[in-house]
């Protein structure tokens, strides 16, 4: 018993870590897309120059890190509850519906992380791109697959275990 406790708190830890670097990933993303917004603006009503294809980038990194930031949000418990309505319910009915709340989700994000796989495969045989650079956009749904992976898997661990000694830090 004591083994599988201390093999679960390692995969625990491990979600907990991966979380992080998406986070960290994702706040290092939206640093740069604003650091080249800046530069391109002031390039723009300065001296003319600008970041040819800056809103290009800008929106795909901005979509990977809404993406990147998932699994953080999720390990920390900062989606949206509408609690309003079950006030009045117990902590043991509460629960519950946290755990359905969480199962709901993981099921959500595989299904997207699905969907945004096929949509990968389907870019890179097009060979899609953006308008203005070709940027690939296989690239942009590559990129979302694996940190909608790992929500869905919080998710589920939630769903599994609670919050009560769940992942959460």
């Amino acid at each position: 018993m004591g083994r599988a406790r201390t093999e679960g708190n390692a995969f625990v830890k491990t979600l907990q870590f991966m979380a992080k670097l998406c986070a960290l990933a994702a706040g290092t993303l939206l640093t740069v897309i604003t650091l080249m917004t800046c530069v391109s603006v002031i390039g723009r009503n300065t001296t003319g120059w600008t970041i040819v294809g800056d809103f290009e980038l800008t929106g795909a990194a901005a979509g990977a890190a809404i993406a990147l930031f998932m699994p953080w949000c999720q390990l920390r418990r900062g989606n949206i509850t509408v609690d309003f309505f079950t006030t009045w319910a117990s902590p043991a009915l509460q629960q519950r519906l946290e755990r359905i709340g969480a199962l709901l989700l993981a099921l959500v994000m595989a299904l997207m992380a699905w969907r945004a796989s096929i949509g990968a495969l389907n870019a890179w045989r097009s060979q899609s791109g953006s308008m203005m650079l070709g940027f690939p956009e296989w690239v942009v749904y590559s990129c979302i697959v694996p940190p909608f992976v790992l929500t869905a898997v919080i998710a589920l661990m939630q769903t599994m275990r609670g919050f009560a000694d769940g992942i959460r830090e």
